[in-house]
């Protein structure tokens, strides 16, 4: 049964270390990363907004509900399909799920961040190679996330796993990314 009431209550996916960590990587990497992007042609032509102009504009608007909503939406699969998708049996099957929805969340931010290097241009590889602290912050955050599933299992309670499939659900956030380019506002 997709809503029972067990599935909408008990214990959380996260941990207290593993927030501090997606916390970090949403907040502090992410603003490091995307403020060291130099801006555009097209950027420095835009008329500056005033003081009583809005902070975040439309764009960026929709891509947070659009990226909110995929992410959500993958989290609370994983949390209530999870198990019975990938077949977790055993007394580590908490733990893998777990590490599972972690693992996928990082990697959906991580993805996030390359889709919201422009919100309005669809090729956001466009120049990737050229903003060296964007891609060692990328690159951090991929080694990190490593460390702490592989390393720092008991203080972050995790498991060892596999990273095809959590990539795979990150990486999936830029085709949404990009559709979402395409629909005006």
């Amino acid at each position: 049964m997709l809503f029972a009431p067990n599935h909408f209550a008990g214990s959380a996916p996260l941990t207290s270390v593993q927030l501090l960590w997606v916390n970090m990587i949403m907040d502090t990497l992410g603003v490091l990363a995307l403020a060291t992007e130099p801006p555009t042609d097209e950027l420095m032509k835009r008329s500056p907004v005033g003081k009583n102009g809005n902070f975040i504009c439309n764009t960026t608007w929709k891509n947070i509900l659009g990226q909110s909503f995929y992410q959500f939406m993958d989290i609370w699969y994983l949390q209530v399909k999870g198990k019975a998708t990938f077949s977790f049996d055993g007394p580590d099957s908490v733990l893998t799920l777990n590490t599972l929805i972690f693992n996928s969340l990082v990697f959906c931010q991580v993805f996030n961040e390359i889709s919201s290097r422009n919100m309005e241009e669809r090729n956001v590889f466009k120049g990737i190679l050229d903003n060296y602290v964007f891609v060692a912050v990328l690159g951090c955050t991929a080694i990190f996330l490593v460390i702490i599933i592989e390393f720092l299992r008991t203080f972050a309670s995790t498991i060892p796993l596999t990273y095809f499939v959590s990539v795979f659900i990150g990486f999936l956030g830029m085709p949404i990314s990009s559709a979402l380019k395409t629909i005006p506002v």
